[in-house]
Formats: structure tokens, sequence, C-alpha cells
């Protein structure tokens, strides 16, 4: 590895990661019983979320992208999920450019721009599984965090997978996890599952590798609830007074990407 600063501290660094590299390409062939571990412990969260008629969390997200000039910058958000199974939900989001709520009661979803004081809304009948694809391919509209709603998603994800890694411990605010990594042809991801009797995500985080500067988007959940610990919410929306009904495909900075940005794919 070429250290280009020179400096004492640039050098240990290098030698760190050239350590950890090393120690890394010379893993023994236990890898394929760590295989098979993670691709376990995986299920068994899967298995936890869709026994979960209702569950509830805090979350904070970090959205990076890569300008024209190679500059990496993350965009913060922060927000709430509600949702109960198989077909209600509520999420907010709050950043520096939006401040938004989804609410969906099974046959209606409503989206309202809280800054903007905008709301839409169309119908929209089925399961949150649907609504997560309709949202998302229709309305370019993506729930945080939304493989990991679904009603199974070890269905959802693990086909796709072409390499599998268990990387032991980790804490995620101060939550021992078990630290898993995949790799699939356009995306690397990882996930923090936390230990015990209640396997739920600590964190998730997918890197696009087919962009330049592989650009990550990183879900922390926090304040994780479910079943009787959940508030009851009756998921209907109630539009503030002063807010007027506009074209649910055309609100504005409703998404963790503001609209100002322009994406260009590709290296």
């Amino acid at each position: 590895m070429r250290i280009t600063d020179g400096s004492s501290l640039g050098r240990r660094t290098g030698l760190i990661l050239a350590g950890l590299w090393l120690a890394l390409a010379a893993a023994p062939s236990s890898a394929r019983a760590d295989e098979a571990q993670a691709k376990v412990l995986f299920k068994a969260m899967s298995d936890y979320l869709a026994a979960q008629k209702t569950l509830s969390f805090d979350f904070d997200s970090s959205l990076e992208i890569v300008t024209k000039e190679g500059q990496k910058v993350a965009l913060a958000s922060s927000g709430r999920i509600d949702l109960s199974r198989p077909d209600k939900i509520r999420a907010t989001r709050s950043g520096g450019f939006a401040d938004v709520e989804l609410v969906y009661d099974g046959k209606t979803l409503s989206i309202l721009a809280k800054n903007a004081k905008i709301y839409g809304q169309v119908e929209a009948p089925g399961t949150i599984d649907q609504l997560v694809d309709t949202i998302r391919d229709k309305y370019n509209r993506p729930l945080p965090g939304a493989d990991l709603l679904l009603s199974n998603v070890s269905d959802a994800l693990m086909p796709l997978v072409t390499d599998t890694k268990d990387f032991g411990s980790g804490v995620i605010g101060g939550v021992e996890c078990n630290h898993l990594a995949f790799r699939t042809a356009e995306v690397d991801w990882q996930i923090w599952i936390a230990a015990g009797d209640k396997p739920y995500p600590c964190r998730y985080v997918i890197t696009t590798t087919e962009m330049a500067g592989s650009p990550q988007y990183t879900l922390d959940i926090r304040n994780w609830k479910a079943g009787s610990e959940v508030a009851a919410d009756d998921f209907a929306f109630k539009a503030p007074a002063d807010a007027q009904k506009g074209d649910l495909s055309k609100l504005a900075d409703t998404d963790e990407l503001p609209d100002i940005y322009i994406v260009v794919k590709g290296k």
C-alpha cells in the first residue's frame, strides 16, 4: 500500500490497514461454516420479524451522494415507523430538506409534506408488501428500510446473494449484535442483528458498488418495540387544517434525496 502523505501517522495507518487486509485474505477454511451460520442468523431475524403483528421503532438514516467533483456527502434524516401487519403503516421522517408523514390504512395511501403544507392521496388496496413496491416503482417514494418491513425478508433478499460472511459480534447503540455481510451483483449490504431472543435489526447498510465512490445508505434502528409494547394506532390520516390537497405524484421533497439533485448512474 502506497502512502502519499509521508507522515508517520499515514505510515502507521497503512501498516494497520495492510495487516487487516492480510488477516481477512488469510481467513481459514471455516468460512463455509461461518456462511452457514450467517444464513441461520439472518433467517432467524426474518422469522422473528414476520411473527410480529405490530412493531415500532425510531431510526436515523444517512444517504451518501457523490458529487460530479467526486466529493462524498451524507444527507441525514430521523424518523419513526409504526406497523401493523398485514396492511397498515405510519412513517415519519424529518431531514434538512423535508418533514414528511406517510400513512397507509390498507386502502388509501396518504403522504403529507409538512413544510409545504400539501398532501396527496391515492387508492392502493393491498398489503404492506404490495405498498412497498407501489410507492417505490410508481411514485419513487421508497420507505426507509423498506426491505426490513416485508413479510418475509429472507425470501426477498437472500436469492440475490452471491457471497455471505459472518463477522462475529458488534455493538450498536449499546446493544450486542451479530454482524453479517452479503454481496449481490449490484450492491454489498451489511446488517447488525440484536443477539438474544429478539433478533431485530439494529443497523442496515447498503453500498452501491456500481456507482462511482460506492455511496452507502445507512439505517440505524433504536427504541425497538413489538407486540404488546406497541401503542395502539388507528392509522387514520388526519390532514392539518391549513394543508392543501395536491397530486401525490408531484409532491416535492418527500424522498430522502431532495429533488434539487440530479442522479447520474454509472462509474
